[in-house]
């Protein structure tokens, strides 16, 4: 029981109500101190690297001395081009990391007084820059390769009579999407979002080094992952785990994404789900991290990604592509 007790008050590093209570000179100060991290806290131009500035103080703004490009705290950055105050990221933040299983656009909009569209666009931002972290990673050793299907719901119909099978192709609405994970075992997760299980087989190949030992269950989509790697497969209408074949651990990462699908945000399909997946995955990955390191973590991966292509400006939802 003590050692219980220690470890959740390890886990409450973050205080929220330290961060709501900033003042916006304490948050510009806190942004700035993690952004310039590797010159602590000497601002340089996100453009030519010139460390020699001025300040304007009545806007908060560096002008470089080389080019005379006069930039801000979060110039550069995923929060480039903001309106709302500083200590409103912050605190967003703040929320974003103690959502143990996510937090929807809808509360941190009434936790923030501002839009649903603000508060939706800033966790897509976030997830943005959490997902980017592993984006060049690369799994090995034991891996398990596992795949679920989100959205597509057709409803039946009322009458029995009138009812088809839904689980035949002509009777679905093409919206169904699998996302697959690749899982070390007791490692990191990677995730992606595809059509059909299939379809992965070449990302898996990809993203997975050779001479790796790939853990599968029986569907037919995993086939072909014999002829790039060793493969052991397990029936699950037999065993869970048998002969040293087991996927537990890749399963066990969809009940952390099923959770937060039913208990948060209700609804995760369509052309955002591969960005749903990649939080849980960020997630699942810093299971055993502090709130307080999540934060920075977070705050750190915001302030060093690159203005965000998806959602800059305000044609996301035509240009968002399917996965």
């Amino acid at each position: 029981m003590a050692q219980h007790f220690l470890l959740s008050k390890a886990a409450r590093t973050l205080n929220l109500s330290k961060v709501a209570r900033m003042s916006d000179d304490e948050a510009w100060s806190t942004f700035k101190a993690i952004r310039w991290e590797a010159t602590e806290g000497a601002p340089f131009c996100p453009r030519c690297g010139c460390l020699k500035h001025s300040f304007i103080a009545t806007r908060k703004l560096f002008k470089c001395a080389g080019c005379r490009h006069q930039y801000s705290v979060t110039s550069g950055t995923i929060f480039a081009s903001r309106k709302l105050p500083i200590r409103d990221h912050l605190l967003a933040i703040a929320i974003f990391a103690n959502g143990a299983k996510g937090h929807s656009a809808l509360q941190l909009s009434r936790d923030l007084d501002c839009q649903y569209r603000t508060a939706f666009v800033m966790a897509h931002k976030l997830r943005e820059a959490v997902a980017a972290e592993s984006a060049d990673t690369t799994l090995e050793g034991n891996v398990e390769v596992d795949g679920a299907y989100f959205g597509g719901h057709v409803r039946p119909e009322n009458m029995k009579a009138d009812r088809r099978d839904r689980r035949l192709a002509e009777n679905q609405t093409g919206k169904r999407r699998v996302v697959v994970v690749i899982r070390e075992t007791k490692g990191k997760a990677l995730t992606f979002a595809f059509r059909s299980e299939a379809e992965s087989v070449p990302t898996i190949v990809e993203r997975v080094a050779p001479g790796s030992v790939v853990h599968a269950d029986e569907a037919k989509g995993w086939d072909r992952l014999h002829a790039s790697f060793k493969t052991h497969r397990i029936n699950h209408q037999q065993a869970y785990s048998a002969d040293g074949a087991c996927t537990n651990q890749a399963e066990s990462f969809f009940s952390r994404l099923r959770r937060a699908e039913m208990g948060v945000h209700h609804h995760v399909a369509g052309p955002y789900l591969a960005a749903y997946a990649g939080e849980m995955a960020w997630r699942e990955n810093h299971r055993r991290v502090s709130n307080g390191e999540q934060y920075a973590l977070i705050t750190g991966a915001a302030l060093t990604h690159a203005p965000s292509k998806v959602w800059k400006g305000y044609w996301q939802r035509h240009t968002a592509k399917v996965a």
